[in-house]
C-alpha cells in the first residue's frame, strides 16, 4: 500500500511535468487547431480543447482496467493520473476559468499567482509567444505580482 501511494504521488508530480511539456510543444505545436479553442472567447460550455481531458481519462481508465486485479503499478498510475485530472478540473476549469461560478476572489497568494500566470499565458491569442505552460507550478515572478496586487 505504501509503495502504491508513492507511485501515486510520483505520477501526480510527473503529470505536471508532462502537462507542461505537452502544453508547450504539442498543444501550442502541431495540435494547435484543437487547443486554439481554449485561447478564443468561449461560445459554448465545451471547447475542442476538452478532448485532451478525455485523452487523460482514457489513459487512467486503461491503467485501472489492467491494474485493478493485482493492484499493481498500473492501478496506482491510474490513481495518480485521475487525481491530477481532478485537481486540474478544480483549479483550471472551475477556479481560473470559472466554468461554473462557485469560486470567488481569494486572499491566497498561491491561487492569485496561478490566476495571474494563466492570464499572462492567455494574453497571447496565437500559438507563439505564450509563457507559463504549467498548471500547478508557478514561476516566482507571479508570486511577486500576486503579493503586489494584494
Amino acid at each position: 500500500m505504501l509503495i502504491g501511494l508513492g507511485i501515486t504521488l510520483l505520477v501526480f508530480l510527473l503529470m505536471e511535468i508532462k502537462a507542461w511539456l505537452m502544453h508547450k510543444y504539442v498543444l501550442h505545436g502541431f495540435l494547435w487547431k484543437l487547443h486554439q479553442s481554449h485561447h478564443a472567447p468561449r461560445k459554448t460550455f465545451w471547447e475542442w480543447n476538452d478532448l485532451f481531458f478525455a485523452y487523460y481519462g482514457l489513459l487512467a481508465m486503461l491503467c485501472f482496467i489492467f491494474g485493478t486485479e493485482n493492484l499493481d503499478w498500473r492501478f496506482w498510475t491510474g490513481v495518480g493520473i485521475s487525481l491530477y485530472g481532478l485537481v486540474y478540473f478544480v483549479v483550471h476549469d472551475l477556479y481560473i476559468h470559472r466554468r461554473l461560478k462557485i469560486f470567488g476572489k481569494t486572499g491566497n497568494a498561491y491561487l492569485r499567482a496561478l490566476d495571474i500566470a494563466h492570464k499572462v499565458h492567455h494574453k497571447t491569442r496565437g500559438r507563439d509567444g505564450s509563457e507559463s505552460f504549467g498548471m500547478l507550478w508557478v514561476h516566482p515572478k507571479f508570486f511577486r505580482l500576486a503579493k503586489q496586487k494584494k
